[in-house]
């Protein structure tokens, strides 16, 4: 019997869940305790040319407003840096510190650990087998780092709602 279509989601969400969990808790203990999957995706985006709040937005399908926040918090945390757009100085352009690009590397070299655990686990043969299956059922053109946006699409709701206005 066939299991539900349901089932192939949750595992997939779980196995993208359990890696992005295990990533994030191993960049906090190598010193980035303040990172979270959604920052690893706007620094990715503004890396490749998302260089202002509402670039972000569209790149993450947020609001500019919850793109505003992220670049808030990169910012507060060292990871971006805003600076005067050479060709047009009334505008401030978006890029990834030093700091930030560190960070993004050792993102890398951690979810390369991650795979390597993986592959000891279930060995090598399977989990090529595994990738090049969902490759076959994704296309290889799915993978996108700038763009997750249903990931990100619940950035307000980390923050409490506005109070309602009685005015």
């Amino acid at each position: 019997m066939s299991r539900p279509g349901s089932d192939l989601t949750l595992l997939l969400l779980a196995g993208f869940r359990t890696l992005a969990d295990q990533g994030a808790a191993e960049l906090a203990r190598r010193g980035h305790e303040d990172v979270r999957p959604v920052h690893d995706f706007a620094l990715h985006a503004i890396h490749s040319g998302a260089d202002s709040a509402s670039e972000l937005g569209r790149r993450m399908s947020v609001t500019k407003q919850a793109a505003a926040k992220t670049i808030a918090a990169l910012e507060e945390r060292n990871y971006v840096a805003r600076e005067p757009d050479p060709a047009d100085g009334r505008r401030v352009r978006l890029r990834v510190t030093d700091h930030g690009l560190a960070m993004m590397q050792l993102g890398q070299e951690i979810f390369d650990e991650l795979r390597e655990r993986w592959e000891a686990q279930v060995g090598a043969e399977s989990l090529a087998a595994l990738e090049e299956t969902l490759r076959s059922l994704v296309g290889d053109n799915a993978i996108r780092l700038d763009a997750p946006g249903w990931l990100a699409r619940d950035m307000d709701a980390v923050s409490p709602p506005a109070p309602a206005d009685r005015g």
